[in-house]
């Protein structure tokens, strides 16, 4: 569905991105994850050829995004992370007016039931609208009309949090209904609870891409341990393992390998009680971060 290769853009002497190579999959939900500055708005202009690549090339539906960006613009819905709206219109008169540029345009049904599951009046000037009411104007502009692909910048940004819960049932829906999905986000909990597969983009490059669960099962362990001896300080402490917490014979580990080594020693002190702990896609993340910085990847 989405696909570059070496997709290099410069601003000036700025790096936005650099050499990505990025696939997403048809009926996916992609999260695309990394810091302010990490190049993902950037990603998602150029696949919408709202910005041009400085080289490599990106493609979507299999179109040139570049040469045919037209075409992959009228079967897509964005919604831009700073989003532009004009002040002087009703919400609904600009939604009319979106609605008639695409080559497919979205029944009115569609419309008023996407503003009512999303508690938007748009019957109002978007002048007097709190900023989470704009983004409920970008929603339904992006979700109107059931596009193939829907590019979310930051889509949950200022909205509360049930109209958030709300937003990640229609990318669910969509999902459902074998439309591709590719979100940007800041909001781990909320990727972490819809996305198929998770990159995560660091110095404009994908650092990995991962199925969610497999990256949470497979990067982090954390273990309670009851055990009927204390064991001496740094009993545990060795590569891939460290202890975060001790208290008596109860101790708390994260292992991110050699759990066979930690589980031998463990059973030298009487394991009374083993408790395995979820790890979240946030901490993941914070990890792969930190190790990056620590080798000096900035």
């Amino acid at each position: 569905m989405v696909e570059t290769n070496a997709l290099t853009v410069y601003y000036g002497r700025q790096r936005g991105i650099d050499g990505l190579d990025m696939q997403v999959r048809a009926g996916e939900v992609y999260g695309f994850l990394g810091p302010n500055g990490s190049g993902k708005t950037t990603t998602l202009r150029v696949l919408l050829d709202l910005v041009r690549p400085t080289g490599g090339r990106a493609t979507v539906f299999g179109l040139d995004c570049r040469r045919q960006g037209v075409a992959i613009r009228r079967r897509t819905g964005y919604l831009p992370g700073e989003l532009s709206l004009y002040p002087q219109l009703r919400a609904e008169q600009f939604l009319t007016m979106v609605n008639a540029v695409r080559g497919r345009p979205a029944a009115r049904q569609d419309i008023g039931r996407l503003c009512e599951r999303l508690g938007l009046d748009a019957s109002r000037r978007m002048r007097t609208y709190s900023r989470g009411n704009k983004q409920k104007v970008g929603l339904v502009a992006a979700f109107m009309g059931q596009p193939e692909l829907l590019l979310l910048d930051e889509p949950t940004s200022g909205l509360d949090p049930l109209v958030q819960q709300t937003v990640l049932e229609l990318v669910r829906e969509a999902r459902s209904d074998g439309r591709t999905v590719l979100l940007s986000s800041h909001v781990l909990s909320e990727v972490q609870a819809v996305c198929d597969r998770v990159g995560i983009i660091r110095d404009g490059r994908l650092a990995t891409v991962e199925r969610v669960a497999d990256l949470i099962q497979s990067r982090l362990h954390r273990l309670t341990l009851r055990l009927g001896r204390v064991p001496p300080e740094g009993a545990f402490q060795r590569d891939g393992a460290r202890e975060v917490a001790r208290h008596g014979p109860v101790v708390t580990l994260e292992v991110r390998e050699g759990l066979d080594g930690v589980l031998t020693e463990a059973l030298r002190h009487g394991v009374l009680e083993l408790e395995t702990h979820p790890v979240s896609l946030e901490e993941i993340f914070m990890e792969h971060y930190d190790t990056g910085r620590g080798r000096g990847d900035g």
